[in-house]
């Protein structure tokens, strides 16, 4: 799948002349945490969300004043003026971020979910020859997984090829068991080896209960407590 199999077509944009207070409403009357700002030729040249009204003076959400040693010695002029415009700006163009990260509409579900992962996202527009025609949010991708239909299986598999199964899927992995720690007997994996943490635990489990034709997973995984150090 890709972006313009999930997107949102009809996008809430804003304007960089619009006021602080049309953009929250905006907000509020279309249940949205974010939108793209556009120029009056359609172009993206900014992004705005609730993180860029979190603290305003309006409401007493601004900033606390801190000491002012502590401003010296963690912040610089630039960050103290830029905390100021945030609190302060009256127009969507004051406090918004003019960095905008986009996507092609061709652009794949798994490279969409790495860049939002990677840059801590929530929202992605979508653009075809530099105009806005959508919208890529988290909530797309949430949608688009709850609409995949669960995969059944109705084939017969051997225990042999179900084994070499749950091993291929593991294989490559730093935390994989190898081939004499997994035995599957009438359709059940038993999985045997020593691992250092409950992630590695868990993610064994899920390799084998993974594999089409395993009826159940028993675990006989230990968890080594760690190497001591040597005083």
């Amino acid at each position: 799948m890709r972006a313009f199999d999930v997107m949102t077509s009809s996008v809430v944009t804003a304007h960089a002349d619009m006021t602080i207070h049309e953009a929250a409403r905006l907000f509020v009357d279309n249940r949205i945490g974010g939108m793209p700002v556009v120029d009056a030729n359609g172009q993206v040249v900014g992004i705005v969300t609730h993180r860029d009204l979190l603290h305003r003076v309006e409401n007493g959400t601004g900033h606390s004043k801190r000491a002012w040693w502590f401003e010296v010695l963690a912040s610089s002029p630039r960050d103290e003026a830029a905390r100021y415009v945030k609190e302060h700006g009256r127009l969507v163009g004051d406090v918004m971020s003019d960095h905008v990260i986009s996507i092609a509409e061709d652009t794949p579900l798994q490279q969409i979910a790495d860049l939002m992962e990677r840059r801590h996202l929530k929202r992605v527009p979508v653009l075809k020859d530099g105009k806005l025609v959508g919208i890529v949010c988290r909530g797309n991708l949430i949608r688009a997984l709850a609409n995949v239909e669960p995969v059944v299986d109705g084939q017969a598999h051997d225990d042999a090829s179900l084994r070499d199964a749950i091993v291929r899927e593991m294989h490559g992995q730093r935390w994989g068991l190898p081939k004499q720690s997994v035995i599957v007997k009438d359709g059940v994996a038993h999985l045997w080896g020593v691992i250092e943490t409950d992630e590695e635990k868990r993610a064994i489990r899920i390799a084998a209960e993974g594999v089409p034709g395993i009826k159940r997973v028993e675990s006989h995984v230990l968890q080594s407590p760690g190497v001591i150090p040597t005083l």
